[in-house]
């Protein structure tokens, strides 16, 4: 399996050496370099490789966010960060986790987990062969180009869609598929059961459970959260779908 590259960034020498010892511990992780703030963070990567970045946010001249924005290249990103109110910025440059101090080592396991999993599919997916032309798609259903071949999913068979930035992983009762196509393009591309509930995740309606203040709850126990943005135009659909008190 590939070993991936990391890079530390803190202000905080305390909090730059907690990190670095946790993500000691993690196999297939190898820290390259720890950094002080985001100017050296460019340099490093000027030069060298990265392939997943902890961040914290609130830094001096530079910081996090502002730092992951100017890349053309990005990294895997986790941050790691005092304040809460960065959640929605972090997501929103599509980071792959946001982690709240003080970091445990249990929480940057998981989050560095996701990252590897995260890169893992992205090499898998990077190998597929460009298409030309899409296969057809019909009335309820659809393919996918795999590494297998062409799968084909109908439309109601999918729970949900999360993006993994260039691609993104289809979650189907039984199996995850991964494809080499962003979240918006399939957002273009899928029937009117199928909305958009936050940055990263695209949900169908029929396979809803409960909706939450903040997540979605779907079958197969899997939930996924809710943006304020996209609420209203949950909500609305299932409205038009919610029986009256009083029927005419």
């Amino acid at each position: 399996m590939t070993n991936y590259t990391c890079l530390i960034v803190d202000d905080n020498e305390i909090e730059r050496d907690a990190i670095e010892m946790f993500v000691r511990k993690i196999e297939r992780l190898k820290i390259k370099s720890i950094c002080k703030n985001a100017i050296e963070v460019s340099n490093v990567l000027a030069t060298q490789h990265i392939d997943i970045i902890y961040s914290d946010i609130d830094m001096p001249d530079l910081s996090g966010i502002s730092l992951v924005k100017s890349l053309k290249n990005t990294p895997a990103v986790i941050f790691i960060t005092s304040f809460s109110d960065y959640a929605v910025q972090s997501f929103d440059v599509d980071a792959i986790d946001f982690i709240v101090k003080p970091a445990t080592f249990d929480r940057i396991l998981k989050a560095s987990n996701k990252a590897i999993e995260y890169l893992d599919l992205k090499a898998k997916a990077e190998k597929l062969p460009i298409v030309e032309q899409d296969q057809p798609n019909g009335d309820d259903y659809f393919y996918i180009k795999e590494t297998k071949g062409y799968t084909r999913l109908t439309y109601n068979e999918v729970i949900y869609i999360e993006s993994m930035g260039d691609f993104s992983k289809i979650f189907t009762q039984n199996n995850m598929h991964v494809t080499l196509v962003n979240l918006k393009n399939l957002e273009r591309q899928l029937p009117a059961n199928f909305v958009r509930v936050h940055k990263q995740f695209i949900i169908n309606i029929e396979r809803i459970v409960t909706v939450a203040p903040s997540e979605v709850f779907l079958n197969n126990d899997f939930s996924v959260p809710l943006s304020i943005n996209a609420k209203q135009e949950l909500m609305d659909k299932i409205t038009s779908k919610t029986i009256s008190r009083h029927f005419k």
